[in-house]
């Protein structure tokens, strides 16, 4: 019996699927689709529908082999080994082009997804096109650098050579955003690549890995295996065909990333988990505050490694700022993320969701002041189907408590009490993360002591959540290893090598190294 068209009845009602999306997701191995075993196939769930519509093929050890073999067959023997930067800047260009052309395509395919909301998600996608046309500049701005030894008749240079077949092991959060920033500037430095994407958000990167065909990437140059952390995500960053692993991942599954891409010394950038911290002194302007915090938590529920989750105030403002953060938060409107008026969307997954929950439930038992929210969102059939829970600030928090130290993932923000800018500053840094940080004050001083102060890898002051792929970005301590975006995002992608020719010098005949 052929399936309903995906917009048809649902359990009743009508869905917001378009008949146009398909239902059958194979995995994209050198340049063909490859089904794997249907008894393995799994489903992607529209957390704001709760309704299955995506089948998605759980990748073996058999599929990882081939698409590493490909992968390698592609950087050594085939096309893409002969190409020249301006030749991949080309390609570049034109897949920047075809994310234009097929952007609503792209950005509602994630939010079916993830349940990110559109304003979030097609901004992303915009993004993606110009971080594409960003790399293929850099590709081909890079030149050989000549030096001067001062040994005659010896010409001597440094340039830089691909590391080889990449593996891009990405989240659920930003799928394409998050993949963008490994794909593009590997491409860029010559390597190919196998993604594995989250099973949460595996068909967004596959239909980008298909445009990638259609730009004219050679088969094998970009490869996609779907499925499970183990086995298929396992198997690939220990794979012996791999040269570099690039995650994006909670920081327990980066330790984990990082042993086993040990034994083959595999090059690796990793972007793990935050805690972030946000320091309000006495002199901040409290309505632009409020503002900023609720974008830098809130605006993507929560469900961002850098979100400003802990905020840390000076005591002369503490009531009033928490009062005011509490009286947002309670205002903000839930809803479907198809629509720009909605401010906050559901968790990712049921499984997100309980874990939410239960951080909730820590909070209330480690002793905070629920100020709003903490709770499972109710009130409409709409909310009481997804995966919503209300945005929540607790106050009154200890710095040692779990819901202060861990990351939660959701729309849960802590609010603690500081006595001084050395006391917010101690503890902004008491903590095993190092991702990013928030200051809010009126005093340039103050904001250059502290930035300079706190450990982190992005620090804003007076705003949050703001990025640019001209900026790098990357955390410290337990946040991460090297760093995404800017001018130098393909050095991670290439090694260096120091060329020496000797022209002729007769003086050089027969010398040994010392």
């Amino acid at each position: 019996m052929a399936e309903p068209p995906l917009d048809e009845q649902l359990d009743g009602r009508k869905t917001r699927f378009p008949v146009t999306m398909d239902r059958d997701y194979p995995m994209l191995i050198d340049g063909q689709p490859v089904a794997g075993d249907r008894a393995a196939a799994f489903q992607c769930v529209d957390p704001y529908e709760d309704a299955a519509w995506g089948q998605v093929y759980a990748g073996g050890e058999s599929h990882v082999d081939a698409a590493v073999s490909a992968a390698r067959r592609a950087f050594e023997d085939g096309e893409w080994s002969r190409t020249t930067p301006a030749d991949r800047a080309g390609l570049l260009r034109s897949l920047a082009d075809l994310i234009d052309r097929n952007a609503e395509e792209l950005t509602l395919s994630q939010i079916h997804e993830n349940g990110k909301l559109i304003g979030e998600m097609s901004v992303g996608v915009a993004a993606l096109a110009m971080q594409a046309r960003y790399v293929a500049d850099l590709t081909e701005a890079r030149t050989d650098l000549h030096v001067e030894t001062g040994m005659a008749l010896m010409n001597t240079y440094v340039t830089r050579a691909p590391v080889g077949v990449v593996a891009a092991v990405t989240p659920w959060n930003s799928p394409l955003t998050l993949l963008g920033w490994k794909l593009l500037p590997a491409l860029g430095a010559g390597c190919t690549l196998v993604a594995k994407p989250s099973e949460v958000t595996p068909t967004s990167t596959l239909r980008l890995a298909r445009l990638c065909l259609e730009a004219g990437f050679p088969a094998g140059v970009v490869n996609v295996v779907t499925g499970f952390g183990q086995p298929t995500a396992g198997y690939l960053v220990g794979h012996p065909g791999i040269d570099k692993v690039a995650f994006t991942g909670s920081t327990r599954t980066g330790q984990a990333v990082m042993r086993a891409a040990a034994g083959g010394l595999k090059r690796i950038t990793l972007e793990l988990g935050g805690k972030s911290p946000q320091i309000v002194l006495r002199d901040a302007d409290l309505d632009r505050t409020v503002h900023g915090i609720m974008g830098g938590i809130f605006a993507a529920t929560g469900q961002t490694c850098l979100a400003g989750s802990r905020v840390l105030v000076e005591a002369p403002v503490y009531d009033e700022f928490v009062a005011r953060l509490g009286a947002a938060a309670s205002s903000l409107t839930l809803g479907d993320p198809l629509d720009p008026a909605v401010d906050v969307g559901p968790l990712s997954s049921r499984r997100q969701l309980d874990t939410v929950l239960g951080y909730l439930e820590v909070g209330r038992q480690e002793g905070a002041e629920t100020v709003a929210g903490g709770r499972r969102a109710s009130g409409s059939p709409e909310l009481e189907r997804g995966y919503f829970v209300e945005p929540t600030v607790f106050a009154n928090v200890a710095t040692d408590a779990r819901i202060a130290r861990e990351e939660i993932f959701g729309p849960v923000v802590v609010v603690s009490r500081c006595d001084s800018e050395e006391d917010a500053v101690a503890k902004a840094n008491d903590t095993e993360f190092g991702l990013a940080a928030g200051v809010w004050t009126e005093d340039p001083a103050a904001a250059d002591r502290i930035t300079r102060a706190v450990r982190a890898g992005t620090v804003w002051v007076n705003t949050y959540r703001v990025l640019h792929l001209t900026m790098p970005f990357g955390g410290f301590k337990m946040s991460g290893y090297g760093r995404e975006l800017g001018a130098d995002a393909l050095a991670p992608y290439s090694e260096v090598k120091s060329v020496w020719i000797d022209q002729g010098n007769p003086q050089n005949f027969g010398r040994k190294a010392s």
